[in-house]
């Protein structure tokens, strides 16, 4: 029998057959998941609302109108009511969400860089100075993340690449941790020993071979890290550290409504709180979907379990 062509598989009748690309069978896998599927229409409907939102329902988000404070919702112009210093409650989602989504997807995606260069390079080259870097490592881990925020954002003044630095700062230390144990195990592939011979040096391994090898992994953290960042912004305007006004993001939102739920203010609390949820489970949701299709046995039988 002849030699098969690549991308082909022999059929019973010796004739080739294609076979699906990696790209086809990992989309196959996320498409058979069907939360994966609802929390990637969730992320996009959301992200549309916040980016494309503001051009057809425009407000002034600077300037207060006490005049127009706290209305309930289905009040002229305002289908969502007013805050109590009368910004428009469906502008301020937009603009709040706007925020919140810029600060969490780009400390989510700093964060895992920094924990992927760091944990590549402690697990590639191992012995002292993986000890020293993961002794670092987990004597951070060893403080409570939000207490770190805290003392942090007390300290400067939040602004957008303030709280993406301050959030990406304690968020690369789980990463870390996650991508050393990939580093440990690939360090002794062949590829890795043949690449040695040859006269590469540490730095081609780190970049060129085991971060390439570990993209599945590095993939799926960095969702759940755009998740928790998410969660870390709301946390730090909840406690007064965001962005100052007029600027807002959902947990400012939540902060500045929370006062006003024994009046029976509700629109002020309920739409940026479900927000909040919806996006944090539509990325955990996508989380979980990449992770089954970055799995070598699921994409070797084609998405079926």
């Amino acid at each position: 029998m002849t030699a098969t062509a690549a991308g082909t598989a022999p059929a019973v009748d010796g004739t080739d057959v294609p076979t699906p690309s990696l790209a086809r069978r990992t989309l196959a896998v996320f498409t058979r998941d069907k939360l994966a599927l609802a929390g990637a229409v969730v992320l996009v409907a959301l992200s549309a609302f916040c980016f494309l939102g503001p051009l057809l329902h425009s407000t002034d988000q600077v300037h207060t109108d006490l005049g127009q404070a706290n209305l309930a919702p289905g009040s002229p112009g305002h289908p969502l009511g007013t805050t109590d210093l009368g910004y428009d409650m469906l502008g301020r989602l937009m603009t709040g969400g706007r925020t919140s989504l810029e600060v969490g997807l780009a400390a989510g995606l700093l964060a895992t860089l920094i924990g992927t260069v760091y944990g590549s390079v402690a697990g590639y080259f191992g012995g002292w100075l993986d000890a020293a870097m993961m002794r670092i490592t987990d004597a951070a881990l060893a403080i409570p993340a939000l207490f770190l925020l805290v003392v942090v954002a007390a300290i400067v003044t939040p602004s957008k690449p303030v709280l993406i630095l301050i959030i990406a700062s304690v968020a690369w230390l789980s990463p870390a941790r996650l991508i050393r144990g990939e580093a440990l195990a690939l360090r002794s592939r062949d590829y890795i020993h043949a690449m040695r011979l040859m006269g590469g040096g540490g730095t081609r391994a780190v970049f060129r071979h085991i971060v390439p090898n570990a993209i599945g992994t590095v993939v799926v953290n960095a969702t759940f890290q755009i998740a928790d960042a998410i969660l870390y912004v709301a946390y730090l305007s909840f406690l007064g550290l965001s962005i100052p006004p007029p600027a807002a993001d959902w947990g400012s939102m939540l902060s500045a409504g929370i006062t006003y739920t024994q009046v029976g203010y509700w629109w002020l609390i309920f739409p940026p709180g479900i927000a909040i949820v919806l996006v944090v489970a539509a990325f955990n949701f996508i989380g979980d979907g990449l992770r089954d299709a970055f799995d070598v046995r699921l994409r070797k039988s084609g998405g079926n379990r």
